[in-house]
């Protein structure tokens, strides 16, 4: 079989694998919200602040793309996680709020550095099974982001919220341990050595369309996502709940959206990408709405992990749908991609804040479901695949 058609299984389960390590410690921020609120004083307006501030430094993304198409990359892999580990241990000790703010903020630069390569990186190592590749991938973070609200919450019952810079020699070890992976792996120079020294204004005028239509789908579907995955301890806690019980809920959500990830590609492969995100695009709305209702009772956790599995669905396929794209320059057009997402989901973040803090948590909820559908429409614009 032709090397650059067949699946390379190891090298995309290294890179999953240094996803998953990443995605742990970068995961933290949503189950200590409700700590960090009551820390500071903070309005759920300037929660949503603070998640924005964390994923400021993606407005660099192309910038940060444009570079790996013409450098080693595969180092970012290794540092990146390490950033990451250090910044995001530290926030529970954290004296001030100013701290806080530019802990999140150098966190968030080891989350470009790692995230706008590392597509790119599955891309080659998938052969013709992209979409397979982006959901390996995506499992990977989807894990970590099951795995770290307990993880972390388990350090605050141990130590305290001051005591989670403990757990800092473990996101290290990890990190030199793909070191040893990673330096095996030759395909950090594949991207240098085919770019033209011209032509990526014209990349990205090219595709403007597409990414208009990506925006649009991003930003009406990031309104249940993100009140799910940076207000759901909160909600909980709100009606009663326990900070664990939230913690949990939130594990459930990105458990099963794990699972989401791992299907919708290799599904996107098979039935077309646009009819995969149509199916989500009509479903989503709906098992907000139910939750929404019974999320009192033990009937929610269900409607949950149906929620996470079909909402977390839709960034592999966008993602395989994204590096199809034809060009010399596919960490600047990922690069591109990901500040979108940063931009809808940042704006997206701050209507859910507002929204809570003049309606309540329940009604915001309502209304980012109900608005929700809108996506469809710039679905029915995606070509078919």
């Amino acid at each position: 079989m032709d090397s650059t058609k067949k699946f390379q299984t190891g090298n995309v389960i290294t890179i999953s694998f240094a996803h998953f390590v990443h995605d742990v410690y970068s995961s933290f921020l949503a189950p200590l919200l409700p700590l960090i609120i009551e820390k500071f004083s903070i309005s759920l307006s300037f929660a949503s602040f603070l998640t924005i501030i964390q994923r400021l430094p993606s407005l660099f993304n192309p910038v940060v793309g444009y570079a790996a198409d013409k450098l080693p990359i595969r180092y970012l892999l290794i540092v990146a996680p390490a950033i990451t580990v250090i910044c995001m241990s530290l926030i529970g000790v954290a004296p001030h709020i100013i701290v806080l703010i530019v802990l999140l903020l150098t966190s968030g630069i080891g989350v470009s550095l790692f995230h706008v390569p590392s597509p790119v990186m599955i891309k080659k190592v998938s052969g013709d099974r992209i979409g397979k590749g982006m959901s390996f991938y995506m499992l990977g973070g989807e894990i970590a982001r099951s795995v770290g609200p307990l993880y972390v919450l388990a350090a605050v019952s141990l130590w305290g919220l001051e005591g989670t810079y403990k757990l800092i020699p473990f996101g290290l070890i990890a990190s030199a341990l793909l070191f040893f992976k990673f330096r095996k792996i030759p395909i950090s120079d594949a991207f240098k050595n085919k770019q033209k020294e011209t032509g990526a204004l014209e990349a990205v005028k090219e595709n403007l369309t597409f990414f208009i239509i990506i925006g649009g789908i991003f930003f009406f579907t990031s309104l249940v996502k993100g009140s799910l995955t940076t207000f759901l301890p909160t909600f909980m806690t709100d009606k009663g709940e326990t900070l664990w019980f939230g913690g949990i809920a939130l594990s459930v959500v990105q458990f099963s959206g794990a699972a989401g990830t791992l299907f919708s590609g290799s599904i996107s492969d098979r039935i077309g990408r646009k009819f995969t995100l149509l199916i989500m695009g009509f479903s989503t709305p709906i098992l907000m709405m139910l939750f929404i209702f019974i999320s009192d009772t033990i009937l929610a956790f269900p409607i949950l992990i149906l929620i996470g599995f079909i909402m977390f669905a839709t960034t592999p396929v966008l993602l395989a749908e994204v590096n199809s794209i034809k060009t010399e320059h596919p960490a600047l057009i990922n690069g591109i991609f990901m500040t979108i997402s940063f931009l809808v989901s940042a704006l997206s973040l701050l209507v859910i804040g507002s929204l809570g803090d003049l309606l309540g948590l329940q009604t915001s909820y309502i209304i980012t479901a109900c608005v929700s559908i809108l996506a469809i429409p710039f679905i029915f614009k995606l070509p078919s695949s």
